[in-house]
């Protein structure tokens, strides 16, 4: 009984602050001037492929700045391609189960390749849900111009993240990050997880007739990033709860009515939406490390202030489709880590994240706390 305390209280437990602020900083600048630029120019409906390229600043947070640059080029990869892939998708109008079956199989693709090197951020997570927003998105520019914006982006996030090397000019040499050390068994399993999570989760958005299953894919890769079933289970209940919260806070921000910002400010949505983009992904980095559910209360928004900056559709739809969705994608998360678990995870002092998973905590972290 001690130990289902210990875990109910780790649901809202906030982890030690560690440089959180310059980290936020950071990630805030990297969207900030792509997202001012395309504003400057008059097309806010393109900041979504910047916010998408920008994201690669979330990797990498403490490192020294020459493996920061590394990991920032491996997250650089993961990031393009869902956008790439996306924006394949929405090119050739290949919606529905087109994009249940291709995010599917890149889930776990991406897996394989974000254990092998050491995602931090755990995961593909931000991969596929780049993917899922850009194919659902119609692109209304060549798709080289939407490629170039994300690039350029991530580029930018890369030179913003190593800029202060400049002050210091220290390069080790040698240096390197760790290798994933999980057998290969291990990987495997995790990307089959992925696949069959996320391929669940989106056929149950497109038999709904959301307009959005992309939104309960992502969310269903959320719990397979924790380090055991407790930290999974807490990933999921954090991914509901915040973003129910971030879905108050958008309703305040976008719903038509008097007292909400684009009520108060009319004529001004897109650059009132531009700029609370950039506000909230700052207060998404701030808390992402420390918890992850005040994350998810920022990082709701970020998402649909941009989704409906590129294809605007009415807010109170937009609304409760993310909270279905989410809510059908976290719960079938949540199912998949129960069901499909490695053999010796399965006894009590396991399931309460106590017993160390052999070959599994060098590639997701401290038993009890995810690896964001």
């Amino acid at each position: 009984m001690k130990r289902v305390v210990e875990q109910v209280r780790a649901l809202h437990r906030l982890e030690p602050a560690n440089n959180d602020h310059l980290a936020a900083l950071r990630v805030a600048a990297s969207v900030a001037v792509p997202s001012l630029l395309l504003l400057v120019a008059g097309r806010p409906d393109l900041i979504i492929y910047a916010v998408f390229g920008a994201l690669t600043g979330m990797y990498g947070r403490n490192e020294q700045h020459q493996l920061r640059l590394r990991h920032q080029a491996q997250a650089a990869l993961v990031l393009l391609s869902g956008v790439g892939v996306g924006v394949f998708l929405s090119v050739n109008h290949l919606h529905s189960w087109w994009l249940v079956a291709v995010e599917a199989v890149l889930a776990g693709v991406g897996s394989v390749y974000s254990d092998r090197v050491r995602l931090k951020p755990n995961g593909p997570f931000f991969g596929i849900l780049a993917l899922g927003a850009c194919a659902s998105v119609p692109t209304v520019v060549p798709w080289y111009v939407a490629m170039l914006i994300a690039s350029g982006s991530a580029a930018f996030s890369v030179a913003v993240g190593f800029s202060g090397w400049l002050r210091r000019r220290s390069w080790q040499r040698g240096a390197a990050r760790n290798p994933g050390l999980a057998g290969r068994r291990d990987v495997m399993l995790h990307a089959a997880r992925y696949v069959l999570a996320v391929g669940a989760a989106g056929s149950l958005g497109v038999l709904s007739g959301s307009g959005h299953p992309h939104w309960a894919m992502a969310a269903a890769a959320v719990p397979l990033a924790g380090a055991d079933l407790p930290s999974s289970v807490r990933r999921g209940v954090h991914r509901i709860v915040g973003t129910f919260v971030g879905l108050a806070v958008t309703a305040v921000v976008i719903l038509p009515e008097p007292w909400t910002l684009t009520g108060l400010f009319p004529g001004q949505q897109a650059i009132l939406l531009a700029l609370l983009v950039i506000l909230f992904q700052f207060t998404t980095e701030l808390f992402m490390a420390r918890h992850y559910g005040f994350a998810m209360v920022s990082f709701t928004p970020v998402i649909l202030l941009m989704t409906q900056l590129a294809a605007p559709i009415d807010p109170a739809l937009l609304i409760l489709e993310r909270g279905v969705e989410t809510l059908v994608g976290a719960l079938v998360g949540i199912l998949v880590v129960v069901a499909v678990r490695r053999a010796g995870s399965r006894s009590p002092a396991a399931l309460l994240g106590r017993a160390p998973l052999l070959g599994r905590l060098p590639l997701f972290g401290r038993a009890g706390r995810p690896r964001h």
